[in-house]
């Protein structure tokens, strides 16, 4: 096992941004040394490794709780459903959900396998009309994909949007007229378009009434959910209500494969057996020369080489390529295809990608919530979806909020 990291390698096995680790440096938690042959300053693996067990010390008490119970049945409308993922944290948090649009057929499959009761809109939200719920809906709740606009002016308006996702998304908030919509997406919309397609989101809202809760990133990590998944949520709150949102608070304790795979604290038996993708020979040859939370600069140089092609004399660390998860910490990020090139994450023990069942609890979905259509579409549909302890801590800020301003509105009410 190689005995130094890169930064970017560093920062990517601790789950931290490369400021972060130079912060660091200069405050003495993690120090960067110099790698005696090439001179480059790097970082010890067992200084990470000993890091790595502060940080994810599972003996540190969680005395943080978002729960809010709700003070009355609160309505929820959302736009790209997918596999649930949100709508079921939502759920678990007190919302009820009066509709979901979702335009995948599988995905529609799921939710209405799973909740029958669920009015599920299936087709392109573009064919859909929702005036029908104006002032009807307490809250909108969308991950719609970023594009890029047309910028037609100096500042973005709701009609340069027009052909996106996002203008539907908010061509909806305006027809339902919601106290509240909240829309959440990958990191990378940050730096999309350099920037400007997030300032057009936010010009848009607040066009359309509503001004705008300064965006945040949400580490999953931080939220009861055993994978280093970040995603970026964007909240608008009507411009007539003074309540202020709060994003839920970070939990202290972080967990592990361990707790999404075996019974503890997340799930209260072991992971269900299921079907699950195979690697082929090739791939599992090389996998099988990987040790637990080790990657590709973990195998012989030899074969690092023959692997990796062109890539291996390119910079950047690559840490997600013939990697193998250990039980000790969270799962990277998962994705659509779960042995794909790019980002392997190979069991622990076994050399096989996570099954179906797995995917599903790191994503912490519960065991009962089945998926629809072939495993390449259960896989892609798990791997889209918010996971739903992250979606179930979001809920809880959604709850306190109503409970406020529905607070705020009865107390004026009874003053007339």
């Amino acid at each position: 096992m190689k005995n130094y990291l890169s930064l970017s390698e560093a920062a990517e096995l601790i789950g931290k941004s490369k400021e972060t680790l130079r912060r660091w440096d200069k405050e003495g938690i993690l120090n960067a040394v110099r790698e005696p042959v090439s001179n480059y300053r790097v970082y010890k693996r067992s200084d990470v490794q000993i890091l790595l067990g502060s940080l994810f010390d599972n003996s540190n008490s969680d005395e943080v709780s978002n729960y809010t119970e709700s003070k009355k049945q609160y309505s929820v409308l959302e736009l790209f459903a997918g596999a649930g993922g949100l709508a079921v944290g939502l759920e678990k948090a007190g919302l009820k959900c009066v509709a979901l649009n979702e335009i995948d057929k599988w995905a529609c499959q799921t939710l209405r396998s799973n909740r029958p009761n669920w009015n599920v809109l299936e087709g392109d939200i573009k064919d859909f009309s929702f005036t029908h719920f104006k002032n009807k809906v307490d809250v909108i709740t969308g991950g719609f994909p970023c594009q890029a606009f047309s910028y037609a002016g100096k500042k973005l308006g709701l009609n340069d949007a027009r052909g996106t996702l996002f203008y539907e998304f908010a061509r909806v908030v305006q027809e339902v007229n919601p106290l509240i919509c909240i829309g959440e997406n990958v990191r990378g919309l940050l730096s999309h378009e350099k920037g400007k397609t997030l300032q057009g989101m936010i010009s848009i809202l607040n066009e359309i009434g509503y001004n705008v809760v300064p965006f945040k990133i949400l580490k999953a990590i931080h939220y009861r959910v055993p994978q280093k998944r970040e995603r970026l949520i964007l909240v608008g709150v009507r411009k007539d209500i003074d309540t202020s949102f709060e994003y839920p608070k970070p939990h202290n304790k972080i967990y592990t494969l361990k707790d999404a795979l075996r019974k503890g604290e997340l799930f209260n038996t072991n992971v269900p057996t299921s079907e699950g993708a195979t690697y082929p020979k090739y791939k599992k040859d090389v996998l099988d020369l990987v040790p637990p939370k080790g990657y590709w600069r973990d195998l012989p140089v030899d074969v690092q080489k023959e692997y990796m092609g062109g890539s291996f004399y390119l910079g950047g660390g690559k840490t997600g390529m013939a990697r193998r998860i250990g039980w000790d910490e969270p799962s990277l990020t998962l994705t659509c295809s779960p042995a794909q090139k790019q980002t392997e994450r190979c069991h622990p023990d076994v050399t096989r990608p996570f099954t179906i069942r797995e995917y599903a609890r790191i994503q912490t979905f519960p065991d009962e919530w089945s998926f629809s259509g072939s495993m390449a579409q259960q896989y892609k549909q798990i791997g889209n979806a918010v996971p739903v302890n992250l979606g179930q801590e979001v809920g809880y800020s959604i709850v306190k909020f109503l409970n406020e301003y529905y607070t705020i509105k009865n107390q004026k009410a009874e003053t007339f």
